[in-house]
């Protein structure tokens, strides 16, 4: 099975002829794509949300949830209605086109697969809306809710969508030879690339809350994300298959790993290990073996998530983003992405290559690749935020930021969420 997975993508990729649906739905698979969706649900909501609370100030901690559940509900809708069929039904090579708008012409099973396409549609909302809602952390105690609410279904539509398809369904990425499994660069390296552009435009808080006024919760929803993203990768097996247990297993190795390193480099550079930490250099593991995680052995997956701990860490604290999104999802995928092409080596574990990709082709591609993407996460996030400034702005003024986004109003039930 393994083997086979690398032409099994390559053919999902490809258009299919009409008369493609012949297979039957496999309700194992389709259990399977249901229970990843949830799985990936459960990571945001309420994974994110507990751990963006934990590491934001006690007087911000209920507002950052608040944003992370707004975003999740907006992005949901805006998914139903044109992020689905933007993303996944043919189109051009830059961009699907409208045959699944309101999700509709869904078919009994999405060409190919053992699914029905509803289940394949529930599964990448889950995605997106967790791709989205890393967002929130890197702009906590910042950002208004208004302008989130706005933000995130342009950015849905502008940034996400176009980078789902370019790799994911066939478009010029993928022609190219740019190869994730399962969103190393999809998911961490947009998002992560995203929140450093916001990062930036929004400029470094006032009174930092570094690192958080509640661990425990941080911790909390940390480990919801580490089982949480399993789905992610097992779910892109595309089945209940060795495959998938064979990601999910990566999955947790390199996290495994990545955390260790994570504590070790706090204690190396002189500072204390602890709970926060150890999560921290888990979640860079997995952004790290997303990519790959079908395609690369035990050994590989244990050294990607060494690799991307060390990358990570080094570049936590560069800029003030609250919940680590760049350095942990924007530098772990990009890690990921980039070790691909070594560790899917057969010399290094991993399934290999067809015989017309040599290794030095496939480390080009992804280089390429990755800069494209970044680049465009980075440019396209920057035009959205600007554009929703225009009719609200982005930032909190300095009083409510001093007072804290959780101010009880006098004589009020209820908080200020403005």
């Amino acid at each position: 099975m393994r083997a086979a997975i690398l032409p099994l993508l390559v053919a999902l990729a490809a258009p299919q002829p009409a008369f493609a649906q012949v297979a039957v739905a496999d309700s194992g698979d389709t259990g399977w794509m249901i229970l990843c969706a949830l799985l990936v649900l459960l990571a945001a909501l309420p994974g994110l949300m507990l751990r963006h609370a934990g590491q934001a100030n006690v007087r911000n901690a209920l507002s950052v949830m608040t944003q992370g559940a707004g975003v999740a509900a907006v992005i949901s809708l805006v998914w139903a209605i044109a992020g689905y069929s933007l993303a996944f039904a043919p189109g051009s090579a830059w961009l699907g086109g409208g045959g699944n708008l309101l999700l509709a012409n869904l078919g009994e099973l999405r060409d190919g697969l053992t699914v029905p396409e509803s289940a394949f549609v529930l599964f990448q909302m889950a995605l997106a809306l967790f791709a989205a809602c890393l967002l929130v952390g890197a702009l906590g105690e910042r950002a208004r809710l208004g302008w989130f609410l706005a933000f995130a279904p342009l950015w849905l539509l502008l940034v996400y969508a176009p980078i789902a398809h370019a790799v994911w369904s066939g478009g010029w990425l993928a022609a190219m030879g740019v190869m994730d499994f399962a969103g190393g660069l999809v998911i961490h390296t947009t998002a992560g690339f995203s929140a450093l552009a916001l990062i930036l435009i929004a400029g470094r808080r006032r009174e930092p809350s570094d690192p958080g006024h509640a661990p425990v919760l941080s911790l909390v929803g940390g480990g919801l994300l580490w089982v949480g993203l399993s789905g992610i990768v097992g779910g892109w097996a595309l089945g209940a298959t060795d495959d998938a247990a064979t990601a999910i297993l990566n999955h947790h190795f390199a996290a495994c790993a990545a955390a260790l390193i994570w504590a070790l480099l706090d204690r190396v550079l002189g500072a204390r290990t602890t709970a926060t930490g150890v999560l921290s250099g888990a979640l860079a593991g997995i952004a790290a073996i997303s990519a790959s995680a079908a395609l690369v052995g035990t050994g590989g997956a244990m050294l990607i998530g060494v690799i991307a701990a060390l990358i990570c860490r080094i570049g936590a604290g560069r800029v003030d983003d609250g919940a680590s999104t760049f350095a942990i999802h924007g530098l772990g995928g990009a890690t990921g992405v980039l070790l691909l092409p070594i560790f899917a080596l057969p010399l290094m574990g991993g399934v290999g290559f067809d015989p017309a990709i040599t290794m030095s082709s496939a480390l080009v591609a992804q280089a390429i690749g990755l800069i494209i993407v970044a680049l465009w996460a980075m440019v396209g996030s920057a035009i959205a935020a600007l554009i929703v400034s225009v009719v609200i702005p982005m930032r909190i003024g300095a009083q409510l930021e001093a007072d804290g986004l959780d101010m009880i109003e006098h004589g009020q039930q209820g908080w200020d969420f403005r």
